[in-house]
């Protein structure tokens, strides 16, 4: 039984790992909130809806990690710095899918991967990373005469634009195109990213990615990757229809990491392993 404590333990993300634990073989052992959260002292399971767990919510992140095999982090950049720096204290692996985050995080994921397993991704759903190999391949066989352009649709709650995952597949699509070692032709234009058009813009540049981003509802996430050719085009999608894919995908990592030794891992590692 995988022993996993869970950073962000009453968001909505935190609390689909909790409900889906128990039929992942992992035992929820902490859970951690924000400082002065109104959960603190309530039982975990019984926020989560699957009965008491004796796992009472707290804002020690500290005492949240003991015991635990590794920590599920889906809580706000801002608190990712304490917790990668006690659960390297713990030696606790840390899988995290907090997004948005600066300069300073990755720093400080790298450094806490010498000491502990880290794996960090804007999405943990197994799909999506298939769907950013597959834009990948497809972007580097066809090559600079298709025009690549990408639309995500998430609900109207949603606080930040263009989506990680967004971003994740535009980065998938730059590298496979040669900014980093794809081996496109010598002369084809380096990728950068266009986020909204408006006026008379002119013709479509070789070098744009389109990046945009659709507000509405209650859409989990949609990603579509168009592929656009003279005469054909193609498409390629990914709709999440429940959050329970990417708590799902974030215990498959979680026991990918445990007994792995310290460095990053990715959620390639995972669908490979």
């Amino acid at each position: 039984m995988l022993k996993v404590a869970v950073h962000g333990a009453s968001g909505r993300m935190g609390q689909a790992i909790v409900r889906l634990a128990a039929g992942e073989r992992a035992q929820i052992v902490g859970a951690i909130v924000s400082r002065g959260s109104s959960r603190i002292g309530r039982d975990v399971g019984e926020l989560a809806g699957t009965g008491n767990l004796g796992v009472a919510m707290s804002d020690d992140t500290s005492a949240g990690l003991l015991g635990a095999d590794v920590v599920i982090d889906f809580s706000r950049p801002e608190a990712l710095p304490r917790l990668l720096h006690l659960a390297v204290r713990a030696k606790v692996a840390v899988v995290s899918g907090t997004t948005r985050l600066d300069a300073t995080c990755e720093r400080l994921l790298d450094e806490a991967a010498r000491h502990v397993p880290v794996l960090w991704s804007p999405n943990t759903s197994i799909g999506i990373h298939v769907l950013a190999e597959l834009a990948a391949s497809a972007a580097r066989r066809l090559g600079p005469g298709f025009d690549v352009e990408i639309v995500e649709v998430h609900h109207r709650a949603k606080v930040d634009a263009p989506s990680g995952t967004a971003v994740r597949l535009a980065d998938a699509v730059r590298a496979a195109r040669g900014d980093a070692g794809g081996g496109e032709p010598a002369g084809a234009a380096a990728l950068s990213d266009v986020y909204g058009r408006e006026g008379n813009v002119g013709p479509r540049k070789p070098s744009e990615l389109g990046v945009f981003a659709v507000r509405g509802g209650d859409v989990i996430g949609d990603h579509t990757v168009h592929l656009l050719g003279p005469g054909e085009r193609i498409e390629l999608t990914h709709r999440a229809t429940s959050r329970d894919l990417f708590a799902r995908g974030a215990l498959r990592a979680s026991w990918y990491l445990h007994g792995k030794p310290p460095g990053r891992y990715t959620m390639a590692d995972v669908i490979e392993g």
